[in-house]
């Protein structure tokens, strides 16, 4: 945590909103789904509002070819609609057509410190020993994706483990803004880190996280992949000799056994405890034909209107304009409130 200190306005005050944004990197997996689109999905049918982007003013703090950066950002669009999010109940953007995430981020500039940046885990592992060759925008990242959430004014954001660290700096943010001018203008956002795999591991070494950045693509299941590929997959995943157990405890130091009981059970809304209930006992060879024919049931159809939606990107762009648009109703007036309370004219 940073040195600001203050007293925190209740989140009472405003109106519950869910936001969340994903960087157009390419190459959607399995761990993106159950991390982060499924729960969107799931959040917006909860009655709150939800806001979700597509960050790609955040990919380019490292070196993007731009008709990749494109692709890639409509085929995460693809994803997000391809999961289960409408864009008539959720607004779906990305982030370059709101100026105001950029305009707010540089508020933000001026009230985040050099100390707090510098304390970012990921800005130490992104940058490593090059750090003098590292770019601007690297090292700002987490001032930019606190003026993404707290531009809504939002109440809540989805989060993995690697992303808790900047949530905590917006809100160390918001919290020295609202002292500095004497306002609660700003809320404290609250993470939202629940479920069943949160940290999706490879299908080759359950102790790494599921990446697209492996070589093997054995090690994960790509949002892309179709019925017969995923289900070759979960079939040679890497598991071990002995049963399942009947209770989570016994799989405490069975990382490849916990990484598929945990994706079975976040496929199919279960608690672990309820899947190792129905499957304890079994043996690989019985509970990875079970996980397959799952993952097919719920992925296939994902993959396939993906493919869909990718053969018509006009139908992509029209819906991100229109999100876009919504986007900046929002943002607008809280952009501009935020400008009065600094003193500027406009």
């Amino acid at each position: 945590m940073t040195d600001a200190a203050a007293t925190q306005p209740s989140n009472a005050a405003f109106t519950p909103r869910v936001f969340s944004g994903i960087q157009p990197s390419g190459d959607l997996h399995l761990g993106n789904y159950l991390g982060a689109l499924k729960r969107f999905a799931d959040a917006q049918n909860q009655g709150i509002e939800t806001v979700y982007c597509m960050v790609d003013q955040h990919a380019i703090t490292v070196w993007q070819d731009p008709a990749e950066l494109r692709r890639s950002t409509r085929e995460l669009a693809a994803g997000f609609i391809a999961s289960g999010i409408d864009p008539a109940k959720s607004i779906l953007f990305n982030q370059s057509q709101v100026a105001e995430h950029a305009q707010l981020a540089w508020v933000f500039n001026c009230v985040a410190r050099m100390g707090w940046m510098q304390r970012m885990t990921q800005w130490k592992d992104k940058a490593g020993k090059n750090q003098q060759n590292a770019s601007l925008g690297l090292f700002a990242y987490p001032s930019l994706m606190a003026a993404d959430i707290l531009l809504y004014h939002a109440t809540h954001v989805p989060v993995g483990e690697d992303q808790k660290q900047h949530l905590e700096l917006t809100r160390d943010i918001a919290t020295k803004f609202n002292n500095d001018f004497g306002v609660d203008f700003f809320p404290i956002t609250e993470p939202v880190i629940t479920g069943t795999a949160t940290r999706v591991m490879s299908l080759r070494d359950g102790a790494k996280k599921m990446s697209k950045s492996d070589p093997s693509d054995a090690s994960r299941i790509n949002m892309t992949d179709d019925a017969d590929t995923i289900a070759k997959k979960i079939r040679k995943a890497k598991s071990d000799a002995d049963a399942l157990p009947s209770e989570a405890k016994g799989l405490e130091e069975r990382a490849e056994a916990r990484n598929l009981v945990n994706i079975y059970a976040a496929m199919a809304d279960m608690s672990v405890d309820a899947v190792l209930a129905e499957v304890g006992g079994k043996q690989f060879s019985e509970f990875k034909p079970m996980l397959a024919e799952l993952a097919v049931e719920k992925l296939a159809p994902i993959s396939a209107e993906m493919a869909r939606l990718m053969q018509h990107e006009d139908e992509i762009d029209a819906i991100l304009r229109a999100g876009a648009d919504r986007a900046r109703a929002i943002a607008a007036p809280i952009l501009q409130k935020t400008y009065d309370i600094v003193g500027m004219i406009r």
